[in-house]
């Protein structure tokens, strides 16, 4: 074991370390206590893992120039942040030192520790945001390095009700927002009707990203158009003069659990400045003017396509 020397401190029972090109030290890894001064206060890092639910003992990581990247600590610890105190057991910093994101619990999941067994764990947080002071139980907060919030991974089951340039929705999963305070995306907990350039179409997401609430299925520009929406409930017929019409609909897979029902892949679909993309792909893309768009309800039995509403 050996010593190191950080811009905050020095570490001791350094296990190992990774040097960068410059001979900066990349990370390292403790075994006994120490304390590092930071802008946040004082965090000792973790160096032992004091029960089954936290992960195995965990470097510290830095950036090129020696300033602070992540730090997993010993134990949960309250940190001032611009949306107010915030519990952390996991903490990664912009270059500058500003808070990245902030993770109340840092678990580890495997066979004999599930997301649930994390999730009895989680204590309901009150913090403030753009959408005004929230309350649920989160997985992480991200920050820009301005310090103002960019965005909210809740907890499965989780939900928050805010108000949006669609109207009050409740949402679950996610909800982020541009850095001046506009919300950029959320998800919806239950299908809602949105209007469209193209029409009122049904967004939901049968299958949202578990894993954080960056970029959810409605996505919403700085004005509050829409620009991004995930539907399983309606396909959409386009037409060309001069050429074949188009469906696009939402995808079908076979169910997880091995039985003969289908499930529905949603199909996403995106609004620009003069054109609708399908399926993130840009070469399913039509003008806006140049061509109709009608929009087909989709059969939740079948996964068919019924009749067309426009």
């Amino acid at each position: 074991m050996s010593t190191a020397s950080t811009l905050y401190g020095d570490l001791s029972g350094v296990e190992f370390r990774t040097l960068f090109s410059n001979g900066k030290m990349d990370g390292c890894l403790v075994t006994e206590p120490n304390s590092l001064v930071t802008p946040y206060g004082t965090l000792v890092p973790q160096y032992e893992a004091e029960d089954m639910g936290r992960r195995a003992v965990k470097p510290v990581y830095f950036y090129k120039d020696g300033s602070l990247k992540s730090i997993a600590l010993q134990s949960q610890t309250i940190l001032e942040t611009p949306v107010g105190a915030i519990p952390a057991e996991l903490v990664t910093f912009h270059k500058s030192g500003s808070i990245k994101r902030i993770f109340p619990l840092d678990g580890k999941l495997s066979g004999f520790w599930s997301w649930k067994n994390e999730f009895a764990l989680a204590d309901p947080l009150t913090f403030r945001s753009p959408a005004g002071e929230l309350t649920a139980k989160i997985i992480a907060l991200q920050f820009y390095e301005s310090g103002a919030l960019k965005s909210i991974t809740l907890w499965p089951g989780q939900t928050l009700k805010v108000t949006t340039p669609l109207g009050e929705i409740t949402l679950r999963t996610g909800l982020s927002f541009y850095e001046s305070g506009e919300i950029r995306s959320f998800e919806p907990y239950k299908k809602i009707d949105i209007p469209t350039p193209i029409g009122i179409l049904t967004a939901y997401d049968n299958e949202p990203n578990g894993i954080h609430g960056d970029i959810n299925s409605v996505q919403l520009s700085l004005n509050g158009s829409v620009e991004a929406l995930s539907t399983v409930d309606h396909a959409v017929e386009v037409s060309i003069p001069g050429a074949e019409r188009e469906l696009f609909r939402p995808g079908v897979k076979n169910n997880v659990c091995g039985d003969e029902r289908k499930v529905s892949v949603p199909m996403k679909i995106r609004f620009e400045k003069r054109s609708v993309v399908f399926h993130d792909n840009p070469t399913l893309s039509y003008d806006l003017e140049e061509s109709q768009f009608s929009i087909v309800k989709m059969d939740m039995a079948t996964k068919e396509p019924l009749y067309s509403c426009g």
